[in-house]
């Protein structure tokens, strides 16, 4: 750009040489006192050299502010020399530098480039003429900063004062550039216009535009306090409006709706600071429009918090007597859950509201009663029953809720459930929680643990209600198939009572009292009856389970067809006798009685825990020609499989006193097989049973068909303890054996086994497998030789 040599010297005045300092989104302007941000090694160094010196130092702009390192290429050739009047270390590790614009300056060439700029520049001195056309600028730039100062809210009053008090055209310039809000291109053109008097017209017009964009945005914001004060002005006339009608006895329903709320928080006697939210929620309703979104939330929070139950409560029956008829009234059996009840009842007519309320988990095979007996004690206690089935839930919102936040939340089960309920202290079944998943939405079964801890619950949190709400008074009933998939700090929070499954006699009578009158019932007959042996073979032949739920389907299936002969007009006949059912059902489904018809060799009978109860399970061994291989078959899991090695190995170890020839080991393939090949195998208590079956087909004496065995084996033959005791010996009794082999540890199991199981079965504990052996096997007779291959069994 020309410019007027009697206005700007820069050919007459001396050469200096300062540090430089390149800035980023910064231009430094003469008699501009601003702070920089310094933190990159060169300016630092730049920076320190400066204040050893006179504290000048030359301010130079970047061309682009994402250079990290600049080079001089990227730098303005004119910049503005400064003052460091102060210099401060920040805690993140920058620090912050207060200089002071001196005089423009514009850069000759770079005197050092490596450690930090220096540069040598020749200073640009001013000098206006005070002619009219230049104190016409000056008034006209600052009637329109100060049109800006008023208009603008980023712009300083002292802004405007610092302008007045500018000495010439340049300095107002430079005054009016550094408050404006330019970009760095406009600002450093302003800097490098070195005519005062050009520079100032150059601000003028950008004052204009920045004036007409102020003058709109005021416009529009005048306009908006306009509609503003509109709303307010209805609001103070909806509110008058509100007042007539009430001195007139009239109410519009918005009102009335409110008024009705309000009535229905204070009967509903919440807790304090339940009753303040709920207030809280209807004052936001007032005042805000009714068409609004959010009012329809808020109505529907309110619901919610109206329909729970804060007080209303049953009182328990207490007549300990009287909820022992009614239980057995319902239920055949269990016993230790009906106990635990009846010494529930009875703390809690001793102790008062000082009895905390139990949380129980009934444990045990699908058709043993656990949900039905769940409704009965509710029944027999006279409190309302109610239950949520947790299987398949993979999400916690199921149990805490959404908050209101989303569009349609909702509370989660418990609370949901609580309102159905009507009181705070029902019986709440929470069935199959051994079904719980988990996946990226959170893990049920964690927010369970606040629901099932006493020492958490009467605070319960749900994510809607964001209130707490007492659940400490509800009686918490869980039912589960297993234990295994139930977290164990779950599991810690309950009371365990186990459902081992019913025995015959059990399944008799509950039949005979409960399902075939439920049956009878439902098919509209009468005078229909099944006699006690068609009822055993039903259960023994038609429906091996542990449970009745088949029991029950078996008699429905045989009421339906009488049914349909009556209805036919045909003869049918209404005592049901075992030679009637192959007519009615079909030929058996299952054998009762011993596994096979005679005694074999290499086939030992085991008993194994299964989640339906327990079962027998026989495992076969036969011998081959071939190089000592060992074939397991039957879909055997790892702990099985080192089950049958630890079995082979004991046999070998011991083949001498088992009278086996141990050369026969090298030149045999043992393959040992369990049957049900499709259902998977898994535990270490076939050990036993593995062990007999390796030594009948290695020593060909036959296994009595009729003895039953389980147990962990050892490397030296001593046998450990197994789980799921009570349900192996119930598989045995099942299937009608009659003789049953099992650890000397879990002797003290005994007692859970009902009497008439005792009576039915043999039982042997046994500690060793020399002690097992000489009581399953059948010793040879005397003049057959051992160690030979062998067949079935001959008497």
């Amino acid at each position: 750009m020309e410019q007027d040599p009697a206005k700007v010297s820069e050919q007459q005045v001396d050469l200096v040489e300062y540090p430089l300092l390149p800035v980023r989104d910064a231009v430094v302007f003469p008699h501009m006192i601003i702070p920089l941000f310094v933190g990159r090694d060169r300016s630092l160094r730049a920076v320190d050299e400066a204040l050893e010196d006179d504290h000048h130092i030359i301010v130079v702009s970047q061309k682009e502010a994402e250079i990290r390192d600049p080079t001089p290429e990227d730098l303005y050739t004119v910049g503005t020399i400064a003052s460091i009047a102060r210099m401060l270390r920040m805690p993140d590790g920058t620090t912050s530098v207060l200089v002071e614009g001196l005089q423009r300056a514009r850069i000759i060439e770079y005197t050092q480039a490596r450690s930090f700029f220096r540069v040598r520049a020749v200073p640009i001195l001013e000098s206006v003429d005070e002619q009219p056309l230049t104190e016409a600028l000056v008034r006209a730039a600052l009637a329109l900063f100060e049109k800006c100062v008023q208009l603008s809210r980023s712009l300083p009053d002292d802004a405007l004062v610092t302008a007045m008090n500018a000495e010439d055209a340049g300095w107002l310039a430079d005054v009016i550039a550094a408050h404006l809000n330019l970009d760095i291109g406009q600002r450093q053109e302003i800097l490098e216009t070195l005519d005062p008097v050009a520079r100032l017209q150059k601000l003028s017009i950008l004052l204009a535009k920045e004036l007409d964009v102020l003058e709109l945005e005021d416009q529009i914001h005048s306009q908006v306090q306009q509609e503003v004060d509109r709303s307010q002005r209805e609001f103070v006339l909806r509110e008058q409006m509100k007042v007539i009608q009430k001195e007139l006895g009239e109410m519009d329903p918005l009102t009335q709706e409110k008024s009705e709320l309000r009535e229905k928080i204070a009967a509903a006697q919440m807790p304090d600071e339940v009753r303040e939210k709920a207030e809280q929620e209807v004052a936001r309703l007032d005042v805000m429009p009714s068409m609004s979104p959010e009012t329809g939330v808020i109505r529907t929070y309110l619901d919610w918090l109206i329909g729970l139950p804060w007080v209303e409560e049953t009182k328990d029956n207490g007549d300990v007597s009287e909820v022992d008829r009614l239980l057995d009234e319902e239920h055949y059996g269990l016993p230790k859950a009906k106990e635990r009840i009846l010494e529930y009842i009875a703390v809690r007519k001793l102790a008062g509201e000082k009895m905390r309320s139990p949380i129980l988990c009934f444990v045990g095979p699908p058709g043993t009663g656990k949900t039905s007996l769940g409704r009965s004690i509710a029944k027999a206690l006279g409190r309302s029953f109610v239950r949520v089935s947790l299987g398949g839930i993979r999400d916690e919102a199921e149990i805490r809720g959404h908050r209101r936040t989303y569009i349609g939340a909702l509370p989660g089960r418990i609370i949901q459930t609580m309102r159905r309920a009507k009181t705070i202290n029902p019986l709440f079944m929470l069935d199959e929680i051994d079904k719980v998943g988990a996946d990226f939405r959170g893990d049920p079964s964690a927010a369970l643990l606040e629901v099932l801890d006493p020492e958490q619950n009467h605070a319960f949190s749900d994510h809607y209600l964001d209130v707490d709400y007492d659940l400490s008074k509800v009686m918490f009933i869980t039912t589960a198939n297993i234990l295994d998939p139930v977290p164990p700090a779950l599991q810690d929070r309950m009371e365990v009572i186990e459902f081992p499954g019913y025995i015959e006699e059990e399944k008799l009578e509950i039949a005979k009292r409960f399902l075939i009158p439920r049956q009878l019932g439902e098919h509209g007959l009468k005078d229909m009856k099944f006699s006690d042996q068609a009822l055993r073979k039903i259960i023994r032949e038609y429906s091996y389970e542990a449970g009745v739920r088949n029991l029950e389907r078996t008699i429905a299936a045989i009421c339906r067809k009488v049914a349909r002969a009556i209805a036919e007009g045909k003869k049918a006949s209404r005592q049901i006798t075992p030679q009637s059912l192959t007519k009615y059902l079909g030929p058996p489904q299952y054998s009762y009685g011993v596994m096979g018809e005679e005694d074999e060799v290499g086939v030992a009978t085991g008993i194994a825990w299964t989640a339906a109860g327990g079962d027998t399970m026989a495992v076969e061994v036969t011998l081959m020609e071939g190089k000592g291989n060992l074939i397991l078959t039957g879909q055997l899991g790892d702990v099985m499989r080192e089950s049958a090695q630890a079995a082979l190995s004991y046999t070998r170890s011991h083949a001498s006193d088992l009278g086996i020839k141990k050369k026969q080991f090298d030149k045999l393939d043992i393959h040992i097989h369990v049957p049900e090949g499709a259902i998977p195998k898994d535990g270490p208590s076939a050990g036993v049973t593995m062990a007999t079956a390796l030594v009948s087909a290695l020593s060909s004496q036959p296994v009595h068909r009729d003895v039953a065995m389980t147990g962990e084996i050892t490397l030296r033959g001593r046998i450990l303890g197994i789980g799921g005791f009570k349900e192996k010996v119930l598989a045995a009794h099942r299937a009608g054996l009659k003789k049953v082999l099992l650890p000397k540890k879990n002797q003290k199991d005994l007692q859970e086994i009902p009497r008439k199981v005792r009576r039915d079965l043999e039982f042997i504990f046994v500690e060793r497998m020399d002690e097992v052996l000489p009581i399953a096997l059948i010793p040879p007779p005397p003049h057959s030789s051992r160690g030979q291959k062998g067949g079935r069994a001959t008497s």
